[in-house]
């Protein structure tokens, strides 16, 4: 069996924190909003700890990018 791709290994983890961050949210009620950002704080420090300062910093770069790109893009309609 081949060996899965990076984007393949990838696509699988998020779809393990979607399931595990939907759980969160329906757990959370009315705090839902807070857990969501608190998740992603959570996110970064374990990831941080598991790639370095400087590759997750580029990695929010980038999705700040995509993020500040998707509401240009929204704008227009």
């Amino acid at each position: 069996m081949p060996e899965a791709t990076a984007e393949e290994l990838f696509d699988q983890a998020l779809a393990i924190a979607d399931k595990h961050l939907d759980a969160a949210l329906d757990e959370a009620g009315p705090l839902a909003d807070y857990v969501a950002v608190a998740m992603v704080e959570a996110a970064v420090n374990a990831a941080v700890e598991a790639a370095g300062h400087e590759d997750i910093a580029k990695v929010l770069r980038d999705l700040a990018d995509q993020i500040e790109k998707d509401a240009e893009e929204g704008d227009d309609d």
